[in-house]
């Protein structure tokens, strides 16, 4: 299961969220592959090429007190998550593949308003 945000979410919270709020790093390992990193592993870090990244862990830590990811029942094969937040009297969900995208899309809803 997906545990970190990948290129195209970190590059999008970095937009976001403060980069002292990362806990990974992602590293270009060759023109296709990738490899991640805990942000405080000095001896990887520090390169031009770095991509802030965020665990789901931190990306909880992000979110405000009381935010919860469920896993739905789901009909199909497909596992789906809800991530939900109680904002102002009204209750705000997202959905995602893994709690990971589920996260990331509450955040990006939370930007917004």
């Amino acid at each position: 299961m997906k545990s970190y945000t990948d290129i195209e979410q970190s590059r999008k919270l970095s937009e976001i969220l403060p980069l002292e709020s990362a806990d990974m790093k992602i590293l270009p390992f060759t023109e296709r592959a990738y490899r991640v990193v805990p942000i405080y592993d000095i001896a990887v870090c520090g390169r031009e090429d770095e991509i802030y990244a965020w665990s789901l862990s931190t990306l909880l830590d992000v979110l405000p007190n009381g935010t919860d990811i469920v896993k739905e029942e789901a009909d199909t094969e497909n596992e789906k998550y809800m991530c939900t937040v109680g904002v102002k009297d009204d209750i705000i969900s997202t959905f995602g593949n893994n709690p990971v995208d589920a996260c990331y899309e509450m955040i990006l809803k939370l930007y917004k308003l």
